[in-house]
This record gives C-alpha cells, sequence and structure tokens, in this order.
C-alpha cells in the first residue's frame, strides 16, 4: 500500500487483491459517513466556541495592543478612516465614552488622521463585532472569538479531507482547540487571529482544489483521447478562493505574503504532479500551458483586488492619512484616480519603511528561534491584587502561551514529517512543512539582518500546521483501517491508545493553564506554579 494513502485503503481493496484503479489512486475514497463528517467537526467546534466565549469580557480593561486595534477599529465603522485619539483614551473608553477623537475643523481632516501601519481588514473585522455589540472588552473582542471558533472548524475538516479520516480530523480540531496562544489570541482584539484565519482558509481552500482539480483529470482519463500534455481543467473556483482569503491575509498583515507565495508555488507543483501521475508524457509543459493561466489569475489578481479592496474606506475618506483629497478631487475624474493611487503608494513605502526599522526593545520580545520551545510567553495583562483568593497576596493574568504539550509533541511530530518527505515524497508532509516554514523562516531574515523587534504570537498562523503535522503522525502510528468484522492488529491498539494519550495530556495541559490564560483570579502560589521557565516566562 503507498505511504501517501495510509489511512484510507477501502475495504473492497482488501477483498479484491491487485493495483488499484487510477481513481482511487489519485483521488483516493472518503470514508466514514458525510454525516459524522459534519457533525463530529462541528461538535468539537461547539466545544471550542464555548471555552471561548465564556466570560469574553474579561478582564474588563484595554489588553496589550487591544489600545491600538479596539480604538483603530470603531473609528473605522464610525469615519471609514483611523482617526488620532485623545489622551487618556483607554479609561475613556473603558467608562463607555466613544467620543475619543480629537476634535478637527474640516479644513484640517487631515490632522486628524491616525498613521497605522498594518493594512485595515482585521480591524475591519474588530470593527464589526463593535458594530454589533457595542465598543465594550466584549464587543471588540467578539470578532477574534468568533473566527478563532470557525478556525477549528476549518482545520477538523482540513485534516479529515487531508487523511480521509473523520476521526483524525476531529483529533485535529480538538488539539486547535486546546492550544493556549489560539485560545488566548482569540479572546484579544489582535489582528493575529485573524491573519491565521485567512491563512489557513485559503490552505483549506487549495486541498480542496487539489482533490477537484485531480478528478477532473481522471474523467477526462477514461473519457477522453489522451494526449501528451492533457486537457485544460476548467475555472478552479477554489484556488480562486484560496488567492482570495490569501490576499484578505495579506490585508490583515503583510506577513500573509509569505504564505501566498509559498502556497501559490505549491498548487502548481500539484498540477504537475497529478498530471505526471496520471501518466501523460508532457506533465511539467501541460501544467504550464494549461494550468498557468488560471493559475497566475488565481495567486496574483484575485489576492491583490482582494488588497485593494480592504482600502475602500481610505480611498472613499477625505480625513485618510496622507489621502491628499483636495488635491486628487481638484484634477478631474482620470486624475483622481491616478493622485489617489500615488498618496497610496506613498503610505504603503512609509508603512514598509516602519516595519524595516522597528527595532525598540520591548520586555516580552523573542526571537523566533525561541518561539518552538516557548521560551518567551507574552504577559498580555497582569494584575497583583491583596485580597479575593483566600490568601495573602493574589495574581490576574492573561499570559499568551500555546499549550506545551501540543508544541512539543509539534516540534516532534515536524521533525518526523522531515523524514517521512524524504522517504516517501507524501504530499501532506510536504504542505504541511512549506506551510510551517512560511510562517517561520522568514522572520530569521528580520531578526539577523534588520534585529526586528518580534513576539511569540507571531507564530500563530504556524499552529494550524503544528497540529496537523501532530494529526499525519497520530494517523501513522494508528496505521491503516481494516474491514469491518476484522479484528484490529496490535499496532493499531497500542496507536490508538498513544493518541488518546496524547489528547488526553493536552486537555490535561490546558487546565492547567486555564487561570493564566483567562485572568482567572488565584493565588501567587498558584500562579506561580504555572511558570513552566520560571524566569522565562515572568
Amino acid at each position: 500500500m503507498a505511504v501517501t494513502d495510509f489511512q484510507h485503503q477501502a475495504v473492497d481493496d482488501h477483498k479484491q487483491p491487485g493495483p488499484r484503479s487510477v481513481r482511487d489512486r489519485l483521488v483516493p475514497p472518503m470514508r466514514g459517513s458525510l454525516l459524522w463528517g459534519w457533525a463530529g467537526p462541528l461538535l468539537i467546534a461547539l466545544f471550542g466556541g464555548v471555552l471561548r466565549f465564556v466570560n469574553l469580557g474579561h478582564p474588563k480593561a484595554v489588553v496589550f495592543d487591544e489600545t491600538y486595534y479596539a480604538k483603530d477599529a470603531f473609528s473605522l465603522i464610525t469615519w471609514g478612516v483611523e482617526k488620532v485619539t485623545i489622551k487618556d483614551a483607554d479609561k475613556a473608553l473603558i467608562a463607555g465614552n466613544t467620543d475619543i477623537w480629537q476634535k478637527c475643523a474640516q479644513d484640517a481632516l487631515d490632522k486628524c488622521a491616525s498613521y497605522v501601519v498594518h493594512p485595515p481588514l482585521g480591524k475591519w473585522m474588530i470593527g464589526l463585532g463593535e458594530w454589533v455589540a457595542g465598543a465594550t472588552p466584549y464587543g471588540w473582542r467578539v470578532a477574534a472569538a468568533v473566527f478563532g471558533t470557525l478556525s477549528i472548524l476549518i482545520i477538523a475538516r482540513l485534516a479529515r479531507r487531508m487523511t480521509r479520516s473523520t476521526l483524525l480530523g476531529c483529533f485535529a480540531g480538538l488539539l486547535l482547540a486546546l492550544d493556549g496562544l489560539h485560545f488566548v489570541l482569540s479572546r484579544t482584539a489582535l489582528l493575529d487571529i485573524f491573519l491565521m484565519f485567512w491563512v489557513l482558509a485559503g490552505f483549506a481552500c487549495l486541498v480542496v482544489d487539489r482533490d477537484r482539480m485531480r478528478g477532473r483529470l481522471v474523467d477526462w482519463y477514461e473519457t477522453s483521447p489522451l494526449t501528451p500534455e492533457g486537457p485544460w481543467l476548467g475555472w478552479r473556483p477554489w484556488r480562486l478562493a484560496a488567492g482570495v482569503c490569501l490576499g484578505a491575509a495579506c490585508a490583515v498583515k503583510w506577513s500573509g505574503v509569505f504564505f501566498l507565495i509559498a502556497f501559490g508555488i505549491m498548487s502548481l507543483i500539484w498540477d504537475m504532479g497529478a498530471r505526471k501521475a496520471i501518466g501523460l508524457r508532457k506533465p511539467y509543459s501541460g501544467a504550464f500551458g494549461k494550468d498557468l493561466p488560471t493559475w497566475l489569475g488565481a495567486v496574483t489578481l484575485a489576492p491583490a483586488l482582494t488588497y485593494i479592496a480592504s482600502w475602500a474606506g481610505w480611498f472613499a475618506n477625505a480625513g485618510g492619512y496622507g489621502r491628499n483629497w483636495a488635491q486628487a478631487t481638484s484634477s478631474g475624474p482620470l486624475f483622481f484616480v491616478v493622485d489617489s493611487f500615488k498618496s497610496w503608494f506613498g503610505y504603503q513605502v512609509q508603512v514598509l519603511g516602519f516595519h524595516s526599522g522597528l527595532e525598540s526593545a520591548h520586555p516580552y520580545q523573542s526571537e523566533p528561534w525561541q518561539w518552538p520551545l516557548l521560551l518567551r510567553p507574552v504577559a498580555f495583562s497582569y494584575e497583583g491584587k491583596q485580597s479575593g483568593c483566600g490568601a495573602k497576596d493574589c495574581s490576574e493574568a492573561v499570559l499568551g502561551v500555546g499549550t506545551p504539550v501540543i508544541w512539543f509533541g509539534a516540534l516532534a511530530a515536524l521533525i518526523a514529517l522531515i523524514a517521512w518527505y524524504v522517504a516517501s515524497r507524501d504530499w501532506r508532509a510536504g504542505a504541511v512543512l512549506l506551510a510551517y516554514a512560511a510562517g517561520w523562516l522568514p522572520w530569521f531574515y528580520y531578526a539577523i539582518a534588520a534585529n526586528r523587534t518580534m513576539f511569540l504570537f507571531y507564530a500563530i498562523p504556524m499552529v494550524p500546521f503544528m497540529v496537523l503535522a501532530i494529526t499525519l503522525c497520530a494517523g501513522w502510528l494508528i496505521g491503516p483501517a481494516v474491514p469491518k468484522g476484522t479484528p484490529p492488529p496490535m499496532r493499531r491498539t497500542v496507536g490508538a491508545a498513544a493518541v488518546g494519550a496524547f489528547a488526553l495530556l493536552a486537555l490535561v495541559n490546558f487546565w492547567w493553564l486555564y487561570p493564566i490564560l483567562t485572568g482567572e483570579l488565584i493565588t501567587y502560589a498558584e500562579w506561580k506554579a504555572r511558570m513552566l521557565f520560571d524566569k522565562r516566562w515572568i
């Protein structure tokens, strides 16, 4: 049995020995019922959602960089652009005073414009929550909780598709639901959870596109005269959707471009691999001739249009930073567009300069080589109290840290995947390793060449692919499925026990950390006992 299909060999293959069909080889059948294929992931997402929504408005304070994004988001839904706030705006916002912007005359709107250093989509998403639930701690965090929960559903469905196992899909969803960093960012109005969501959604769309593309290729193989290069496979809506999602990732944070480049190349390589696997004599020229045009639209035009569309409020508003509205409106219709884009490009250049030169020291900054070992998490909130917990010294903390069992398990799984990919060229191992590398390795350049200030939560787009690495290794441990009525071999029994034990350890580890992930009032001794690396975590 091929290594790439280790979990989903059909029962009929056991009954009828011999080579599998071309269809089964290129598009292995999905095992299990359609009902449980949706019900299982939805139940896991519901579990993760309950965890994230319980007491979401606590701490009732502006936590860490919420001081930027909560206000910018509310400004966007109020004015269409970000505006500079008054002094002590944090206190005013918590007190319910939403009139926190500087007063500006009509002829000095540009003096009110806030110079913000990230694209607006993530702030629009936060602002949507504030529009629905109000400018309160719950309101500015609710969008993060919604999209964090949706990402659990996506990874469960994605893992199911990649392994052809509903059980392993639910296992992946459970691990993401129990990761501490994902949990904290799903309860905080920062941009990174939205970046992670769009990256994961883009990857999932490409995996669906891979299945659909290979299915079309088999249909052609079975019904049409063969040609050396193969057919044009038509418009690829799932790949186009992936381009939109990855453009949205870039519209949240520019680091989304690393994934756009990596996933775009990966998708084209998948096209070449499919044409080669079906036996075409010219698979590479076929991919370039037949697939490249639609590929270019999906990985260049769709992301670019999505990114530009996220700036619609800036283009339409006179008060945006660097907007130069007076000059644009006095230039005529054509020059209005030209001058507006000139101002916009100038803005982008300034943002690039900011990110390239961000070197200010921060007590919770960390280097990318420290992230996999959780050596320096970020204290989003800490308040020492003298009463309320049954002891003299009490603590109320929110620590942005991953669940160690999951992160250390993922490190071992990723190392195993490297060996696995070298030995088998399994596309799943290669895709997960590429995605992890796209979220991690570019930061080494900024750490070494630019000495840029960075934080552990920059690693959140890597977390779904860490979970997928563990899931793939879990499938390998359990081994291939057996026909109904056949006693499972010892390997499956032992493997299933090991995977179940890992899931239980992750649950216990998350439960142990839960008080310092949610700002629960506990004794100082209980808080300190949860500091895995004493000096580095404090």
